[in-house]
C-alpha cells in the first residue's frame, strides 16, 4: 500500500514538473513567434501602466508587466527576470516620479541604450503635487486625477506611434477612446463624491497616496504614512490620528490592497480605548489595480470602485 502511494506521488510530482515545463515553453514558442511576426516589444511597470497601454494598443504589440496585482511599487525590487524582459524590450514605461525608487538606477541606465518613458513626464510641474517629506520629489499617484492620467495616456500613445508607426492610426483613435471614457468616468464619480456631505468628506488611509484624488474630487485627506510606504508610523502618529478622528467624528478609516493592515487596526484599537466606535471600511485599491479580468482590474474599474466603497462608509 505504501509503494502504491509513494509511486501515486511520484507520478504527480512528475507531471505537475511536466505541466510547468510545457507552460514555460509554450509562452516562449508565442513569444519567439510574436518577434517574428514584427510585434513591439513593452515593457512596463506598474498594471496601472499596462491597462492604458492596453486600450491603446490591444494585440497589436507583445506586453511584458513587472508588478501585479497587490504589489507595492515603492518597494520592488527588480529580479533577475525583470532585467532579461528589460534588456529585451523596444520600449520600457515606467510611472516616475520615484514611484518605482528602487529601480531608478536601472531605468537611469536603460536611457542610454533603449527608449525608457516616465509616462508622467508631460505633465506640467505646476499641476504636480510636491512630497511634504521631502520638498525636492513630488507624489508620484498622479492617477487618482484622471485629468492628470490624461496626460500620461497621451504619452503612452504618442511613444507608441512612434515606434510602430503601421499602427498609427489604430493608436490615435483608441487613445482618443479611451481618454473619453476616462472623463466621461471622471464626471460620474466626482457626482457620488459630491453626495457625501462636506463635513463628512474626511478620506483616511494608510499612506499618503490620495492627494490628488482629494484635489479632483474635493475632499480632504489623511494617512499615517508618508508618499513613500517605506516610512513607518510611529506611535505618536496613530495617537495624533485617532485624536483627529475623535474630534472630527469621522465614521470609518479605509485599508489599502498593497499595505499590510496593523496600523490602521492600531488606530480603530485607540480609537475603542476611548469608548467610541471607528469602522474600518473594505479595501481601497491605491498602488496597484486588482486582479485581471475583474472590473477593478482596470483603471476605470478600480477608481468607480474605490469612490463606491468611500461614498458607503463615509455617507
Amino acid at each position: 500500500m505504501f509503494k502504491n502511494m509513494y509511486f501515486k506521488r511520484l507520478v504527480l510530482s512528475c507531471a505537475a514538473v511536466i505541466f510547468f515545463l510545457l507552460t514555460i515553453f509554450y509562452k516562449y514558442v508565442l513569444v519567439q513567434q510574436e518577434i517574428k511576426e514584427n510585434k513591439l516589444q513593452v515593457v512596463c511597470t506598474t498594471n496601472i501602466i499596462a491597462d492604458a497601454i492596453k486600450n491603446i494598443a490591444g494585440d497589436y504589440i507583445h506586453l511584458d508587466m513587472l508588478m501585479g496585482p497587490g504589489v507595492d511599487p515603492h518597494l520592488y525590487k527588480p529580479i533577475e527576470q525583470d532585467v532579461t524582459k528589460i534588456a529585451q524590450a523596444d520600449v520600457i514605461f515606467y510611472n516616475g516620479l520615484h514611484l518605482e525608487a528602487r529601480m531608478s538606477d536601472l531605468f537611469k541606465n536603460m536611457q542610454t541604450i533603449k527608449t525608457t518613458v516616465a509616462v508622467t513626464q508631460d505633465i506640467p510641474v505646476a499641476k504636480l503635487i510636491r512630497s511634504q517629506e521631502h520638498e525636492e520629489y513630488f507624489d508620484p499617484h498622479v492617477w487618482f486625477d484622471p485629468k492628470l492620467w490624461a496626460y500620461a495616456v497621451t504619452t503612452i500613445s504618442q511613444i507608441l506611434q512612434k515606434h510602430d508607426p503601421k499602427h498609427k492610426n489604430t493608436y490615435q483613435k483608441n487613445s482618443s477612446i479611451y481618454l473619453e471614457k476616462i472623463a466621461n468616468m471622471y464626471q460620474v464619480t466626482r457626482k457620488k463624491i459630491a453626495t457625501i456631505p462636506k463635513h463628512k468628506r474626511v478620506l483616511i488611509s494608510a499612506h499618503d497616496a490620495f492627494e490628488y484624488f482629494a484635489r479632483a474630487y474635493n475632499c480632504q485627506v489623511m494617512s499615517l504614512q508618508g508618499i513613500s510606504t517605506a516610512s513607518e508610523a510611529g506611535t505618536k502618529d496613530i495617537q495624533k490620528l485617532a485624536n483627529f478622528i475623535i474630534s472630527h467624528k469621522i465614521p470609518a478609516i479605509f485599508l489599502e490592497t498593497s499595505i499590510p493592515p496593523r496600523n490602521i487596526q492600531a488606530v480603530q484599537q485607540n480609537v475603542a480605548s476611548h469608548g467610541l466606535t471607528l469602522k474600518i471600511g473594505n479595501e481601497l485599491y491605491s498602488d496597484a489595480l486588482g486582479t485581471y479580468g475583474t472590473k477593478q482590474g482596470t483603471y476605470i474599474g478600480m477608481l468607480t470602485y474605490n469612490v463606491a466603497t468611500i461614498v458607503q462608509e463615509l455617507r
